[in-house]
């Protein structure tokens, strides 16, 4: 078995109508190599440039072709195939495959097996360097990048219309090499993380509260990532309208407390804990049983408590998990204060970013800076479930080296 992050994987390979399709017969062959089972899925514009015959000789099994061909639906249909696929890399996707699957169009195999399955879907772009720098193709990047669909490439240079430019399909070995990238977090196979996402409400009466702007998209995405690298995910929320990422089991709570309470029942013998949660500071003192009325009060007082810092308390704690990761927002001194914090609540792992004027919380986009003892790292603006699986990938490597340096 070879020993590339690759090795095992179930790969569909979505091969679409472009010139660029003869360097699939090269991918699969470099997949297979990295011991990936493959899998070739062609739409019918594929097969006027490469032969069916000739990617079934490569990956070793049948072509899939048809949605509904009745021999392919009895072995492998496309719900089959996106159960069966640990991802789907469409290679070459041309800009109207790319266009369909931003619509959610389901009229062919490919389209289909890509809203049917829950596996991660990277798309490596392919087509005249006019169609891609067109406004129309932008805009439907960057809808699948807010998805979280992976893009790999495209490369630049000598097109086959003539033209130089950007929309050249990357070489099979880039492919791979990217997709090993992706592939890095499947190491946290067997582990156990636990993860907190989203707001507190801090009840002052039963109708009003004291909250903040967290949408908990991040730690949601980051639960998805954990998931998606193998780990058994269990996901405590604060009050979020998001919905559950699959395969992650899920504990719903509204107050600092009930977070504080439902993580330390859960954090023993949990690998990692991922502090993700924006949980209230502060807490009214006392909170009342009936709505206050403002027509009875010219002005209202609130007498605030502080709350437990749960990822202090965990990462100092009985039941500590082998690695600790803070989030810190802050709307200046990023770095500074998130060293802070580091050293102060003995965290592994503290990632900082900015918030406030449009950044941050509520936002699609984010970027951070990532900070361990010895090392840092800025991970740049990007869609947060493309951030979620960056920052797994450091998590994993640095808790692998803990782990090395432990037992060493």
């Amino acid at each position: 078995m070879s020993d590339s992050p690759l090795a095992g994987k179930q790969i569909v390979v979505g091969v679409s109508g472009s010139i660029a399709a003869y360097k699939s017969a090269d991918l699969i062959r470099r997949l297979r190599d990295e011991g990936v089972e493959v899998r070739v899925v062609m739409t019918q514009g594929a097969t006027e440039f490469i032969t069916p015959l000739t990617l079934q000789s490569l990956s070793g099994h049948p072509v899939a072709i048809e949605l509904l061909d009745a021999d392919q639906e009895s072995a492998m249909g496309h719900i089959a195939l996106a159960r069966w696929a640990d991802w789907i890399l469409i290679a070459p996707a041309s800009a109207d495959t790319i266009a369909r699957l931003v619509q959610g169009r389901a009229d062919d195999l490919l389209m289909a097996l890509c809203l049917a399955s829950e596996a991660p879907i990277a798309v490596a772009p392919a087509m005249n360097n006019k169609m891609w720098s067109n406004p129309a193709t932008q805009d439907n990047l960057n809808q699948l990048r807010q998805r979280g669909v992976q893009l790999i490439g495209p490369g630049s240079g000598d097109q086959a219309c003539g033209e130089q430019g950007e929309g050249r399909l990357l070489e099979p070995l880039d492919i791979v090499a990217a997709m090993k990238q992706l592939a890095v977090p499947g190491l946290l196979q067997g582990r156990h993380v636990l993860i907190t996402a989203g707001p507190t409400y801090e009840p002052i009466d039963p109708v009003r509260f004291i909250g903040n702007r967290s949408s908990g998209k991040m730690g949601f995405a980051m639960a998805q990532a954990a998931q998606q690298a193998g780990a058994e995910v269990t996901l405590i929320a604060g009050p979020v309208a998001l919905s559950t990422p699959s395969g992650v089991r899920r504990v719903d709570v509204e107050t600092a407390e009930q977070m504080r309470e439902a993580v330390l029942r859960s954090v023993a013998g949990k690998a990692i804990f991922i502090s993700c949660a924006a949980v209230s500071d502060f807490r009214p003192l006392s909170s009342e049983s009936e709505k206050i009325k403002k027509a009875t009060h010219d002005t209202l007082m609130l007498e605030l408590a502080p709350t437990v810092d749960i990822v202090s308390e965990v990462a100092t704690g009985d039941n500590r998990p082998d690695f600790v990761v803070g989030f810190a927002a802050e709307t200046r001194h990023v770095a500074d204060y998130a060293r802070d914090k580091l050293k102060r609540k003995k965290l592994d792992m503290i990632a900082a970013n900015e918030v406030g004027e449009g950044k941050g919380f509520a936002a699609d986009d984010n970027a951070l800076q990532v900070i361990w003892a010895d090392g840092s790292q800025t991970l740049p603006l990007a869609p947060k479930p493309q951030l979620a699986r960056d920052l797994m990938t450091l998590i994993i490597r640095q808790f692998d080296a803990k782990n090395s340096t432990e037992n060493s």
